[in-house]
């Protein structure tokens, strides 16, 4: 029997903002399975280093018309809902401030 290579893959956290993702117009199923309020919109957001996210929500927080959902320190996630507009300005927002106060390498913006 042939040996399979093994892969090792490595996390190396950086300043970079790995996801920035607003799903718009989400099922009310979906939004009670996350657990967060059936709204027009949801963003996404995965940073690292983690407390990045403190920064990044800071920054979305002050752009839109959103509510902050989750916030974590630890694994960098942030979720946030809103409006579409209100979502989609403060995914640019946040994006934004990583990478010009901060130097990140930003993430595009996606959305389905």
């Amino acid at each position: 029997m042939a040996e399979k290579p093994r892969q090792i893959h490595e996390y190396v956290p950086g300043k970079q903002a790995t996801l920035a993702h607003m799903i718009a117009h989400p099922s009310a199923d979906l939004c009670r399975q996350i657990g967060v309020e059936d709204t027009g919109a949801i963003g996404l957001m995965t940073i690292t280093p983690g407390e990045g996210a403190i920064i990044a929500a800071d920054a979305a927080d002050k752009n839109g018309n959103i509510k902050l959902e989750f916030v974590d320190r630890f694994t960098g996630c942030l979720v946030f809902t809103g409006d579409v507009a209100s979502v989609e300005s403060a995914l640019e927002a946040a994006v934004r401030a990583l990478e010009e106060i901060l130097g990140f390498a930003p993430a595009p913006l996606t959305r389905t």
